[in-house]
Parts: C-alpha cells; sequence; structure tokens
C-alpha cells in the first residue's frame, strides 16, 4: 500500500474506451496524446493504443512528439498541431513527425524546406489555429491530412457544430486524397456525419463524457488516490483548515488526506469536493491546503493508510471537476509531477 498520493492508469478501460470511441463514430480513431496524454503518461498511453490498432497519434507541440517518437519507434504517423514554427522544419523532419500546417507562413517554410507528409487545419469558426475558408490554399504536394476543430462539441444541440461541419465538408473538397478528420471526443457523438474518415478524441478515451458529465459507455482510466494520514474527532465550534474554512457547528469526526494543490487537489474544490472513502462518498471539509486536505467521516470507520478516491470509477472525474468549476481536461492535467503514475 503506497503512503503516497498515486495516479493509477487502467489501460484495459483506455482500450475499452479506445474501441467504444471507434464503434461510434463508425470511423478510425486517431488518439490526442498531447500535455502528456493529458497526464497520464504520453509514452505507455500511446504505447497501449498502439497494441489495440491505433496507427496515427497527435501532440501539440514539436517537442512532444520527439518524446513520443523516440518512445514508439518509426512505425506511427505522430501529427503536430503546433504545424510548423519558424525554425522547426529540421526537427520536425529529424523525428520523422507531420506538422498540421495553420497559417501562409508555415506552408511555406515547410514546402520552401523540402517539404514531405504534412496536414493542413481549416478554421471552420473557432478562431484559433488554421486558415479561413476563403484563405486555403489549393492542393499542395505532402497533403495527407486536412482537419478542422469543433467549438462546441460538448453542446449538442449548438448550431455552431453544423455550420462549423457543413464549412468544412465544403472545402475538404479541394483536397481530393487527404484524410479528414474533424470530430474530436464531443464531435464523436454527434453523428456519423461528424465523423468523415478519422476522429480525433482526446478526454474520452481517459474517461471523460462528451457532454461535461459521466457517459456509461466510456470507462475512468485514470484513479487518482491518496492515504488517511490522521483521524480525529473536532469538537463543535472548532475550525477546520486555514482561515477557519469550515467551523463544526456539531462534533464532527476529521480524516486528514495526504494529497493537496501540490499533488493536483484544486483549492476550487473548497467547499463542494468530495471524495470516495471505503465505500461512501464524504465532502471535503475546510481549504485544501498544499499536501493535505480534510474530509468529513463522522459514523465511518476509517483508519490511517485508508485511501480516498479523489477521482477514478467510484467518482467520475467529470463529477469531481463539477465540483471544483471546472472541466475534466483541466483537473486530469493538474495532476503534479509528484504523484507517481501507475500502470495495470
Amino acid at each position: 500500500m503506497s503512503l503516497n498520493a498515486v495516479l493509477d492508469v487502467d489501460l484495459s478501460a483506455l482500450a475499452h474506451n479506445f474501441h467504444a470511441l471507434e464503434a461510434v463514430a463508425g470511423a478510425p480513431a486517431h488518439p490526442v496524446v498531447k500535455a502528456d496524454a493529458y497526464g497520464l503518461g504520453a509514452a505507455p498511453v500511446a504505447k497501449a493504443l498502439l497494441a489495440e490498432g491505433a496507427r496515427i497519434f497527435f501532440v501539440a507541440r514539436v517537442t512532444e512528439g520527439e518524446v513520443l517518437r523516440a518512445a514508439l519507434g518509426a512505425e506511427p504517423v505522430i501529427y503536430v498541431l503546433d504545424g510548423c514554427p519558424p525554425g522547426a522544419a529540421t526537427a520536425l523532419r529529424a523525428s520523422g513527425l507531420r506538422p498540421v500546417l495553420n497559417q501562409p507562413g508555415q506552408i511555406a517554410d515547410w514546402l520552401g524546406s523540402g517539404g514531405g507528409p504534412c496536414g493542413l487545419q481549416i478554421d471552420t469558426g473557432m478562431n484559433r489555429l488554421g486558415l479561413r475558408p476563403e484563405d486555403a490554399p489549393g492542393p499542395f504536394a505532402g497533403l495527407e491530412l486536412v482537419m478542422s476543430h469543433l467549438a462546441c462539441a460538448d453542446e449538442p444541440s449548438h448550431p455552431m457544430n453544423r455550420r462549423q461541419r457543413d464549412a468544412f465538408a465544403a472545402v475538404a473538397t479541394r483536397y481530393p486524397g487527404a484524410v479528414r478528420s474533424f470530430a474530436n471526443s464531443g464531435g464523436v457523438f454527434l453523428g456519423p456525419d461528424f465523423a468523415f474518415d478519422a476522429v480525433r478524441p482526446g478526454v474520452s478515451l481517459y474517461g471523460g463524457g462528451p457532454e461535461g458529465r459521466p457517459d456509461d459507455r466510456l470507462k475512468a482510466v485514470a484513479i487518482f488516490s491518496a492515504p488517511v494520514l490522521q483521524v480525529r474527532e473536532v469538537p463543535a465550534g472548532e475550525s477546520v483548515g486555514y482561515s477557519r474554512g469550515f467551523v463544526a457547528d456539531r462534533p464532527v469526526r476529521v480524516a486528514t488526506v495526504g494529497a493537496g494543490y501540490a499533488d493536483g487537489v484544486l483549492r476550487s474544490y473548497s467547499p463542494r469536493g468530495q471524495v470516495v472513502l471505503n465505500g461512501e462518498t464524504r465532502p471535503l471539509l475546510g481549504r485544501v491546503s498544499m499536501d493535505v486536505c480534510a474530509v468529513d467521516v463522522t459514523g465511518l470507520d476509517v483508519a490511517v493508510g485508508d485511501r480516498a478516491e479523489l477521482f477514478g470509477p467510484r467518482r467520475r472525474i467529470d463529477d469531481q471537476a463539477s465540483a471544483a468549476g471546472t472541466i475534466a481536461y483541466e483537473l486530469q492535467t493538474s495532476v503534479t509531477a509528484r504523484v507517481p503514475r501507475r500502470y495495470r
């Protein structure tokens, strides 16, 4: 039993989600493993997905691509969503990475430095990365992928989804032979006409629901847990934590759990955060500290060494994120390097 906070990564649940997403989409899934696979470890996650049949991966940065290439070897295709930043063409080629070109200068730099396989991002309304449809170039040598990104996929009824989809479908006709990729995690669930040739799931691979709430078709991949360090009785009228964040109006039994904001337990959990401890969902008390948090265990049989699940299969990450006023993406990527990852 670990004496520290731990992030367990359930690779069988990851495999389940990968195949479930492909089944829903009716198209191949090209996993997004940027930000160290959303904090779970890009190399072990991508290796597990490679074993399940994934052959194309997406990262955000050139440096992420270099690390992933070293881990996976020469076989899989790795696209870099940043494209070809100034001076990056040599590094991209050295690691066999494919830039997703997103502005005219990048296209010129990539082709001018020798070209090669690449992607092209079309901005259909998000105004983040990519060329507007009216500025999209004609076909050029090496173009193997054309993509765009949904802005409101977590809101299935939002009219922008259909506007973006139709804009992408129209501009993609300029690039016959290129793989068309449009749907992110939320987009996978919007219907078959959003899938095109391939989908790019991210958070839903790791158990996050497509609409920001748990989805029974997906399993929890990340299990963030921490041990009980101490159990104490707090009399009525006394407080718990900094700034008297909680004042007991009755005698309360409190467990101090060994994870705080230095581990990724957000301070914004207070006052609505909950954990699962010995089979029961219990509220956090007071403010989260750097290294610990306090849990109300009144009436519960709890001992030092018992483990609290901060998120996982019994406390889904979407629910915990909602309690913290954020989203599953931020919550999972907030788990810090101090917390060891274990793969099972």
